[in-house]
């Protein structure tokens, strides 16, 4: 995402996974051979990389590992934890880092002046919100239920689009797994419910109670408060996390309409 934004996709050489990818110059740049699949963490292809020849590889520490391979290519390893922030500012702000890594340090910081200013004009839009509507996330993935804690970037993300998360005293700030009784018991009257998935074809309410009839039972489904975004139909994972303040202004259209009236959903909207 740092890249796209800086608009520099020719200093990418290789990248690990194209299933979520959207943008067309990269897309086109995996056909050509300009840019190179290198596999994945744990099972890294360092035949391509070597053929690639890149100057620095970007990884991520905390995921599935597989770098002592990549140790012996002698190519620099950096660590990028953008995604370990527990702010929406604080993963934008790494696109700093990647400009100074290519050369566009003021391009990149300009580009996070713009972000931090709309963000922080919508922080002052929710900050005088009367009534603070509840919200859970989440879905049963093989009987269990997948949450993150109330300290996550999620958590502060819903603080600041004016709602309380139903997790909000809890205080970790990774993944907390649940059961279907014990989320029930927390959000059966939330106002709304965030799901983020890839489900193949228009996800409704129907589609919803056709995986597990309960659902039906949380007001946020009765009241149609579920917030949704499909990752096979918008560009989540690939652009969000240099746009916190589009993903900010979604949320607020869901949750307090009244006040971005006219804000179009990127991400993230109210399924009707």
């Amino acid at each position: 995402s740092n890249f796209i934004t800086l608009e520099a996709l020719d200093r990418v050489i290789g990248i690990t996974s194209s299933r979520f990818l959207f943008n067309k110059e990269m897309k086109q740049r995996l056909k050509e051979g300009t840019t190179k699949k290198i596999g994945m963490e744990g099972n890294f292809d360092a035949e391509v990389i070597i053929q690639a020849n890149p100057d620095l590889i970007l990884i991520s520490p905390f995921k599935r590992g597989g770098y002592d391979s990549l140790k012996e290519l002698g190519i620099p390893l950096l660590p990028h934890l953008g995604y370990k922030e527990m702010t929406p500012l604080g993963q934008a702000e790494w696109i700093k880092c990647m400009g100074l890594l290519v050369g566009l340090e003021s391009e990149a910081i300009a580009r996070f002046e713009t972000i931090e200013k709309r963000y922080n004009e919508l922080l002052q839009l929710t900050a005088g919100v009367k009534k603070r509507p509840v919200v859970f996330s989440g879905e049963l993935r093989g009987g269990n239920w997948y949450a993150v804690g109330g300290r996550s970037f999620l958590a502060q993300l819903f603080r600041d689009a004016g709602a309380d998360y139903f997790l909000k005293d809890d205080t970790r700030s990774g993944g907390v797994t649940l059961d279907f009784e014990t989320v029930y018991s927390q959000a059966d009257k939330a106002d709304f419910w965030r799901i983020l998935n890839s489900y193949p074809g228009e996800f409704s309410y129907n589609a919803l109670k056709a995986e597990d009839s309960r659902y039906a039972d949380f007001r946020a489904f009765r009241e149609k408060g579920v917030v949704y975004c499909n990752l096979r139909e918008r560009a989540f994972y690939e652009s969000s996390p240099t746009q916190p303040e589009v993903v900010l202004a979604d949320l607020i259209r869901a949750f307090h309409p009244d006040l971005l009236p006219d804000h179009t959903p990127v991400y993230y909207e109210l399924i009707k």
